[in-house]
């Protein structure tokens, strides 16, 4: 499997309609992928709470619409970041997945929302499922930025057989060393493939860390970007999740604790 993951810069002097064009003219160029990635509210930006709430959108709006043409155009499995959702009167911090035809087969709404010098946990609702997928490649499970500091949530998806985890995200330079424990923590302790997607640039005073990266089941990395805007490609062999929890079968020893 060829993963595509485009550590995209966010700054506050690009309107939302430019930051679209911008990734569509990127994507372009990466008809070669089975699996591409997009960061966390990347349409918006993350840190432009005074923007949630107008730039809302069902979940059959025209950013799913937009995505789910273009997965079908690149024949590729699309997970498209996140982008602020509206159903009802609540308001999410959703993400999507696209199949090779454009279907919407993965809805993820973030269930840990994050409250430390952020407005998230006030203005948004919680999700209260897990997603995993179902791919030619495997069972892959959903999770955004936050989600990272939680390994219940993993394990859950571990549960329900998830072999690869995707990570759209937001987080900032300040925290970017427990991100990289994190990313490598999640990967090891359920031995998965963990694919992360964050963000670069500056934002309404806020410098995002980048660092995206691929990271195998063993917890070691295998490739990740630096602090600036860049697009990553790596291929997977899926099949090594199920030989090293053969070789070293410790989800087998798992015990429930009451």
């Amino acid at each position: 499997m060829k993963v595509g993951i485009i550590q995209l810069e966010i700054n506050d002097d690009e309107s939302p309609k430019q930051r679209l064009q911008r990734v569509d003219a990127l994507l372009e160029n990466m008809k070669v992928c089975d699996l591409i990635l997009l960061p966390e509210m990347w349409m918006t930006g993350y840190f432009s709470f005074d923007h949630y709430v107008c730039e809302a959108q069902s979940i059959d709006g025209e950013f799913v619409t937009h995505y789910s043409n273009m997965a079908k155009k690149l024949n590729a499995y699309l997970y498209a970041g996140s982008f602020v959702e509206l159903k009802g009167e609540e308001y999410f911090n959703t993400s999507v997945f696209f199949d090779r035809n454009g279907a919407l087969t993965g809805v993820y709404r973030k269930i840990h929302l994050f409250r430390y010098g952020s407005l998230e946990g006030k203005l948004l609702t919680r999700g209260k499922k897990t997603t995993v997928v179902d791919t030619e490649f495997g069972k892959i499970g959903l999770a955004t930025c936050y989600d990272l500091r939680f390994p219940e949530l993993f394990r859950k998806e571990l549960e329900l057989g998830a072999q690869i985890f995707l990570i759209t995200s937001a987080w900032p330079l300040s925290r970017i060393d427990h991100w990289k424990i994190f990313n490598q923590a999640r990967a090891l302790e359920n031995q998965c493939y963990l694919i992360s997607c964050n963000c670069v640039g500056t934002t309404r005073k806020v410098q995002l860390g980048g660092h995206s990266s691929i990271v195998n089941p063993l917890g070691i990395v295998e490739k990740y970007a630096q602090a600036n805007e860049d697009i990553l490609y790596f291929d997977i062999d899926t099949s090594k999740v199920a030989q090293i929890r053969e070789e070293f079968p410790q989800i087998k020893h798992i015990v429930p604790i009451d």
